[in-house]
């Protein structure tokens, strides 16, 4: 009876040190998860970027699409776009139009000094009238700084009404459900939205000079089932100058981390263009890389 008692007491002791341990981990946000979840924004973020340029080259020249390799003004000139219906046919109103973009296999040097490889296929209605888009895209054995990304997006693109001081602009809603697998092996299941906004820039032909204003939320599932909620708590900002500096795109503003009753914050900073952000959790900040 005795010997029962002993390993009930001790099970159950065991139990509450387990527990108690388990409390602990839910209780810590660490600099690594954020570096973790900003190499996820960037990667977003350059993928946003190429994207929306194949998509709006098809509407600058629905025959060339500007050009069947990325500007070197904007990205890259590593990338083969190809497209269907094949450039040099004109496209007419109501055509789906696919898109692939593709990074060899090798690795693809963007302008900003990440290395993605794979291909990125995009899709769309063609409809040049139309003051809403909507932009499918995929993955094919797609990697961004050794990290490969599997799911899809949409992405909606929306003309604002213009006034006299604010001009009609596009504003690009993006959903994600997306899996981001680390060369760890650990994977991290993305699932949500940002909404991106040119605020300056559209009104030239040059991809360099856009500046975009980001809002939005989403889960981010580690590989330990504990997720973490993010919030752009301070708008995002996106500089495509920073190509000419070789820097990431993402320069300024705040996004808030919970898990459970924890917060955390990732500051990109006051719109310098460089590779750092500040993490902060229960009050001691650290300075992470986000760049490649």
């Amino acid at each position: 009876m005795k010997k029962t008692t002993s390993f009930i007491f001790g099970l159950a002791l065991a139990l509450t040190i387990f527990s108690c341990s388990k409390d602990d981990d839910n209780s810590t946000m660490t600099a690594e998860e954020a570096t973790i979840n900003a190499k996820m924004d960037i990667a977003s973020d350059d993928v946003a970027d190429i994207v929306e340029e194949q998509e709006s080259s098809t509407y600058a020249n629905s025959v060339s699409g500007k050009t069947e390799q990325l500007s070197p003004s904007t990205l890259s000139t590593c990338a083969t776009v190809t497209r269907v219906p094949a450039f040099g046919t004109a496209i007419t109103p109501g055509t789906t139009v696919t898109k692939t973009i593709d990074f060899g296999t090798v690795g693809c040097v963007l302008a900003n000094g990440n290395v993605v490889k794979g291909k990125i296929i995009i899709s769309f209605v063609f409809q040049p009238d139309a003051t809403t888009h909507t932009i499918n895209y995929t993955f094919d054995d797609f990697y961004h700084n050794a990290i490969k990304f599997v799911g899809s997006k949409v992405f909606t693109r929306t003309m604002t009404v213009g006034t006299d001081t604010n001009p009609s602009h596009p504003v690009v809603t993006m959903d994600m459900d997306m899996v981001a697998t680390f060369p760890s092996g650990n994977s991290y299941t993305r699932v949500g939205q940002r909404v991106r906004e040119i605020i300056e820039g559209y009104s030239t032909p040059v991809f360099a000079d856009n500046v975009y204003r980001v809002t939005g939320s989403w889960t981010t599932l580690f590989p330990d089932s504990s997720i973490r909620t993010s919030t752009i708590t301070s708008p995002l900002k996106v500089k495509m100058s920073c190509i000419a500096a070789n820097k990431p795109l993402l320069v300024q503003g705040v996004i808030t981390i919970t898990r459970n009753d924890n917060v955390s914050t990732l500051d990109y900073g006051d719109g310098t263009c460089d590779n750092f952000a500040v993490f902060t959790f229960n009050g001691t900040s650290y300075t992470i890389v986000i760049g490649n």
